[in-house]
């Protein structure tokens, strides 16, 4: 199955911010219990809107699968990742140390600080949604683009981010005027 993958364009309380200078002045609460940028935050809750009137259950994994701090970012991979080789494991370098993903865990990005290359996480543009296949997906995968979302890469059907920027799509505008 293909995902539709979008370059992302950053509203302008991210531009210049690296996942370090996240602030909660910028993040705002959703659906679903965690926090997401202010804009992506919008988005997902117009989303999680129009699934539920299709009967429809979008929801994160977790709380920690929409922002997640430089910090939390760190406990995770430090969780799931070791420095001894793993044989047939998934490796992420991180401050120019090999790491290797443990048996039984998900592939996790390393937690660096640089916007470009950091995990959507860390900016409040992601969220992991629960139960991404079947219904939840041929769902996401006709309406995603419409609230400025996208799917990052083709191996992850789950995990969506925040693409639009400071142009607000339609929908979220029309959310926003009866919330």
């Amino acid at each position: 199955m293909f995902y539709p993958v979008v370059a992302v364009k950053y509203c302008k309380h991210l531009v210049g911010k690296k996942p370090s200078e996240i602030s909660e002045d910028i993040l705002k609460k959703c659906s679903g219990g965690g926090k997401m940028e202010l804009c992506a935050a919008d988005a997902w809750n117009a989303m999680v809107l129009a699934a539920a009137k299709d009967n429809v259950v979008l929801k994160p994994t977790s709380i920690g699968d929409q922002y997640r701090s430089i910090e939390q970012q760190t406990r995770s991979f430090l969780q799931r990742y070791q420095k001894e080789p793993v044989t047939n494991s998934k490796t992420r370098t991180w401050n120019g140390v090999k790491w290797w993903l443990k048996k039984g865990f998900a592939p996790l990005a390393a937690p660096n600080d640089d916007a470009k290359t950091c995990s959507r996480h860390m900016l409040g543009l992601a969220v992991d949604v629960a139960n991404a296949n079947g219904k939840i997906l041929g769902w996401l995968l006709e309406n995603e683009t419409k609230y400025g979302f996208s799917h990052e890469i083709q191996s992850e059907p789950w995990h969506i981010r925040y693409v639009a920027g400071n142009k607000i799509p339609q929908p979220v505008q029309d959310y926003l005027q009866i919330s």
